[in-house]
């Protein structure tokens, strides 16, 4: 058994204990909206399979806005960051519209996007609707990019809308990278082009079987390569030449503490809801699997199911099954983000067992 050394056990104990209070107390901080599931580029690793034209219509604006409404009396709005996700919002033509309502309500709010329609025109309009969060996608060098996008103009027109946010003050920005076998090799010269555009967050994920993406199984990184990522991520802030950090995609044994600015804990249902394109009252949007707690459509307010639900998110004795069940980690893990669970409760995947493990086992 890989075995985790006495300061980041002790480190691991402090947080574990942090994280039980934090779930008894529930803060709602993030509210994510699937405000469409169209999208003017076709990825291949995307999770949701969004196409140009979705056969789900886009949530009406004021729906959303009803169920944001209901909220305001239980929150402080300026402590609910509300993030605008697709699909492709761009898409959206109604976007600063509900922009401007969420910022009169006290509300920051902001998109997550591809970049391809990140017009100087559209984010001057973005800007004047009081956005104030904004990331941007870039899956490597250009070649890489593309081939991932699908598109030829994709990566021009990507770091042309990064440029533009990276030196406007007024945005909180970050740019997040899904991480592949080739551009694992070219991460260096990424980091050097982000530098170079003037990115100061950077954010690397990588591709677990949803949506479209269960259809490239060779996009999953092998064990030596998910080594080498989170090495590269602990030298790059080592070195701090841009805050880079790995994404919330389960627990990393000894890299705890190394690749992150925190430690591991899934914030679905805990911090993070979500109101997904069918109505659904869900918690993070890459949870593809049927865990919704509610309904929009069907009379259900998000406070009371916040309030009142959720469990699954917050008690995961469940996931104590498959490569959980007899694991001496699970204290700490409590079985991976909810995202990397089928419906039926199986993992897809454990970066912990099923690299870190496997990667020392090698050597």
């Amino acid at each position: 058994m890989h075995k985790i050394d006495l300061r980041h056990r002790l480190a691991l104990e402090i947080a574990r204990k942090q994280r039980k209070d934090h779930i008894r107390r529930h803060p709602l901080r993030q509210l994510f909206w699937e405000c469409t599931q169209r999208c003017n580029l076709s990825c291949r690793h995307c999770g949701s399979d969004c196409k140009t034209c979705s056969e789900t219509p886009d949530m009406p604006a004021a729906d959303f806005l009803q169920a944001v409404d209901e909220l305001i009396p239980h929150i402080d709005p300026h402590h609910l960051n509300i993030v605008i996700t697709g699909g492709e919002p761009l898409m959206r033509s109604d976007l600063e519209t509900v922009g401007l309502e969420l910022y009169s309500r006290g509300l920051p709010w902001g998109i997550v996007s591809n970049g391809l329609a990140l017009s100087a025109t559209r984010f001057r309009s973005l800007k004047a609707a009081g956005i104030h969060n904004l990331t941007i996608s870039l899956d490597g060098l250009e070649n890489d990019h593309n081939t991932m996008r699908g598109n030829p103009a994709s990566f021009g027109k990507a770091c042309d809308a990064i440029a533009m946010a990276a030196n406007d003050p007024d945005i909180n920005f970050d740019v997040v990278t899904c991480v592949t076998g080739n551009s694992l090799k070219t991460l260096s010269q990424m980091r050097g082009l982000l530098t170079d555009l003037g990115v100061s967050q950077w954010r690397l994920f990588t591709i677990f079987p949803s949506g479209r993406a269960r259809n490239y199984p060779e996009f999953k990184l092998a064990p030596d390569e998910i080594v080498r990522l989170l090495e590269f991520i602990k030298k790059t802030r080592r070195e701090q030449s841009i805050n880079c950090s790995f994404a919330c995609e389960g627990f990393l044994g000894n890299f705890e503490g190394e690749v992150r600015d925190h430690f591991f804990s899934c914030q679905a249902g805990i911090s993070i809801a979500s109101v997904l394109i069918d109505g659904s009252i869900g918690a993070c949007p890459s949870i593809r699997a049927d865990f919704a707690q509610g309904n929009i459509y069907s009379g259900d307010k998000i406070w009371t199911v916040w309030e009142n639900r959720f469990q699954a998110y917050r008690d995961h004795s469940w996931m104590k099954t498959g490569f959980c069940a007899d694991c001496k980690m699970f204290r700490y893990c409590e079985g991976n983000g909810m995202h990397l669970r089928e419906s039926d409760g199986t993992l897809k995947h454990c970066h912990f067992h099923q690299s870190l493990l496997e990667a020392k086992t090698r050597h």
